[in-house]
Formats: C-alpha cells, sequence, structure tokens
C-alpha cells in the first residue's frame, strides 16, 4: 500500500490552478505555462518542493495534500475563503496624490504599488487629488480549483532545509550555504537577520526538519 502524506512532509509535486471557466492563472508545468501565455509570472517551471501544513501554498490546497498518495492525480475545488479570500471592502484604501509625488511615481489605473506593510494593491481609480487603490488579491472572490500530483516525499534533509528558506526568507537556492552533520545544521544566509526572527525559523527548521539543532549564520551581502 502506497504511503499517505502527512503534516510536516516536504513533497515534490505539480500543480495546476485554474478558474471555473477553464482559464489557467498559475502552473508548475513549463507546457501549460507557454501555452495559456503565463511564462511571465514564474523564474523557472518544473516541480516544486513544499512542507506540508506551512501554508507554501494557499491553504485549500494545502490542506488537501494530507492523506493523498505519491504518483496519482487530483483535482481539489476550493472556495474563496480556502483559496484566495472574499473581496473585503476595507482593502479598497484611498491614497492621496502627494503619496505618489513622494516617491517620483505617476499614478495611473492598472499599476501596482506596495505598502508599507508588504501588501501589494493595484490602482484602480484616478479621480483629481485622490487615488482608489485595491488591496484585495485580484483572485479574491473567485472559486478555483487545483489540478496536482505528487511526485515524491523528499527524505534528503539539506534539501528540506534548502527548501524551506527559499520559500521563507525568499532566498535563491544558490545562496544558500547549508552544512548538515549528525543532524546539527549550520546554515549561512546572505543577510543579517533579526534575533527573534532567527530563533523562531532555527525553533521551526528543528520541528518540521527533523533536526537536533539549527542555526542560522548572517554573512552579509557580497
Amino acid at each position: 500500500m502506497a504511503e499517505k502524506i502527512k503534516k510536516n512532509d516536504f513533497v515534490e509535486i505539480d500543480y495546476t490552478g485554474k478558474l471555473l471557466d477553464g482559464m489557467v492563472f498559475d502552473t508548475t508545468v513549463k507546457n501549460i505555462a507557454e501555452k495559456n501565455g503565463i511564462g511571465s509570472q514564474r523564474a523557472k517551471f518544473g516541480p516544486t518542493i513544499i512542507c506540508v501544513g506551512e501554508k507554501q501554498v494557499i491553504p485549500g490546497l494545502d490542506d488537501d495534500l494530507a492523506g493523498k498518495e505519491v504518483g496519482k492525480d487530483y483535482v481539489v475545488n476550493l472556495s474563496p475563503e480556502t483559496a484566495f479570500g472574499k473581496r473585503d471592502i476595507k482593502k479598497m484604501k484611498v491614497v492621496p496624490i502627494s503619496d505618489f509625488k513622494d516617491q517620483k511615481m505617476r499614478p495611473q489605473p492598472g499599476l501596482q504599488i506596495e505598502n508599507d506593510k508588504g501588501e501589494i494593491g493595484t490602482i484602480t481609480r484616478v479621480s483629481g487629488g485622490r487615488i482608489i487603490v485595491n488591496f484585495n488579491h485580484p483572485l479574491a472572490g473567485k472559486e478555483v480549483s487545483y489540478e496536482y500530483k505528487i511526485h515524491k516525499i523528499v527524505t534528503d534533509e539539506k534539501v528540506k532545509v534548502v527548501s524551506y528558506l527559499n520559500k521563507v526568507l525568499r532566498i535563491p537556492e544558490e545562496k544558500l550555504n547549508v552544512e548538515i552533520k549528525e543532524q546539527e545544521a549550520t546554515i549561512k544566509v546572505p543577510f543579517d537577520l533579526p534575533p527573534q526572527f532567527t530563533k523562531a525559523v532555527e525553533e521551526q527548521l528543528v520541528k518540521i526538519v527533523g533536526l537536533k539543532k539549527a542555526s542560522l549564520v548572517g554573512v552579509g551581502k557580497k
């Protein structure tokens, strides 16, 4: 009997996200991306490694992985609540045009901006001295479906560490230096992190990878 996926397993998967009308909005599969004209959304295509239960994909897809088997094809239909969220009127913000002038930006509908919380918004209207910015996800309020296949369960500790930090810290894999000896990991990252955040990441790596100890060391930009 095939082994079933459980929480904190690292798995290598391919997936394709679609709207109910069949429009593809995201995929890890290169030929599907090319066919649907979404090549610019991802730096590279191919199976991705995620840790189940860590919300490294949208919540509904993440929840659906537990209990599934390697090598089988699956489809999951997701409500807005378990996909990209409901549309929230509170996320429609009025921004004074002076804020854009301070940043030497010319606001226009369709332009995407980032606020001080790291949220991405899209300008929907420019009216006099006021700019309307929508900070809802573009797919908020929509039902979606995901087709996916789990290729394998990842067991290599180094691969797990690199994958996790790539997802959490957005550090390219080639810029991570990981050494593991007797289940103790030393990870060099290209910048310094706040001590409290560093400790939290180290503790989580110990928990989900099964290490005895994890140490993150910032080596600064080169």
